[in-house]
């Protein structure tokens, strides 16, 4: 069990860090920020910890301003001599909420609390694989042309986008038909291993990408295979919120 330690003490850093070690050997210090601004950046820097043993008041500032400027998933314990910010704390991750001077019975409790919730995710994280295993996606889009209907293979299909409120689907032969579905529904119908949605109104199918190239405002500019048309530029523009999940997505 990796654990962070934020606070801003040295003494009580040094002996939170020895109560851990004594109530589970299996604890590992992955390491101690003593600020919002140093924990921001090892959260950023670092692999997730398994856990975070945060205290509230820090030099530059309250923990939680952290909780407002990125995302955080892990477990957090919270440390602190004031009991005001319970209610706050109980708002973001928190596992549990220790008074100082932190006792090691309650440590230790506070960490076998974190264990059973641990076991909880892990079961619920085993369920959601499962269901991906087992999940379904479409393999065909239903098209109206005129009077005539025909059956687009999802194989076929480039992109699916949205123009005046309208959605379309283009294949990788150049071909554009409409649908009549809205682009949420198709994204939640189709498999997320060989489409993402890039932006509000592109959701792209991964072989039609030829390059990405570094754009304005740390975002992301697609350029699809020779033979594909894109409507507008602004289509193949990775949106500023979607640049890190579309890398991880894209380096899989």
């Amino acid at each position: 069990m990796n654990v962070l330690i934020v606070e801003n003490e040295k003494p009580a850093a040094e002996k939170l860090q020895r109560l851990l070690e004594k109530t589970d050997e299996n604890i590992t210090i992955a390491g101690v920020t003593e600020t919002v601004e140093d924990t921001i950046n090892w959260l950023q820097s670092n692999p997730s910890p398994d856990l975070i043993m945060m205290d509230i008041q820090l030099d530059d500032g309250i923990c939680f301003e952290l909780f407002d400027t990125i995302k955080v998933e892990t477990p957090v314990i919270f440390t602190t001599a004031y009991n005001e910010y319970a209610l706050q704390a109980f708002k973001v991750n928190s596992v549990d909420y220790l008074l100082k001077p932190v006792e090691e019975e309650a440590l230790r409790k506070a960490i076998e609390k974190y264990k059973n919730f641990h076991t909880y995710l892990q079961g619920e994280a085993l369920t959601q694989l499962l269901s991906e295993f087992t999940r379904n996606f479409r393999n065909r889009f239903l098209i109206k042309i005129g009077s005539h209907f025909r059956s687009v293979q999802v194989k076929e299909i480039c992109f699916f986008y949205i123009l005046e409120r309208n959605t379309f689907l283009r294949t990788f032969s150049g071909r554009e038909y409409p649908l009549d579905n809205s682009l949420d529904n198709i994204q939640k119908s189709v498999d997320p291993e060989k489409f993402y949605r890039i932006n509000r109104n592109c959701l792209l199918h991964i072989d039609a990408i030829s390059d990405i190239i570094s754009y304005s405002s740390s975002r992301l500019q697609i350029k699809l295979n020779e033979n594909i048309v894109s409507p507008d530029e602004s289509y193949l523009v990775v949106s500023r919120e979607k640049v890190s999940d579309f890398k991880k997505w894209i380096d899989k």
